[in-house]
């Protein structure tokens, strides 16, 4: 399931919406070329992540199956659905 970004925005605790956002940068590391992991470099991929998610190129992903909520890239999940894997 889907979180739409005014949802969370407004059931998250800030904290708890940067730990997420924060969590997505962590997993990019290596893999999409994220490597600032010192405070300030953190604070600015948090606001650009949130801003991603605002403009829904990010989105926020509940799995009931797996009871885990992750932010996803967009085209990823199109790309599940064409495969028939996760409907979006």
């Amino acid at each position: 399931m889907l979180i739409d970004y005014a949802t969370l925005k407004s059931a998250l605790d800030p904290d708890t919406l940067n730990n997420l956002c924060r969590e997505f940068l962590i997993r990019q590391i290596g893999d999409e070329g994220f490597d600032h992991t010192d405070s300030a470099g953190l604070a600015d991929g948090i606001t650009k992540v949130q801003q991603a998610l605002a403009r829904g190129e990010l989105v926020v992903e509940y799995s009931e199956a797996e009871e885990s909520v992750a932010i996803r890239r967009r085209e990823e999940l199109v790309s599940l659905d064409q495969n028939g894997s996760c409907p979006v």
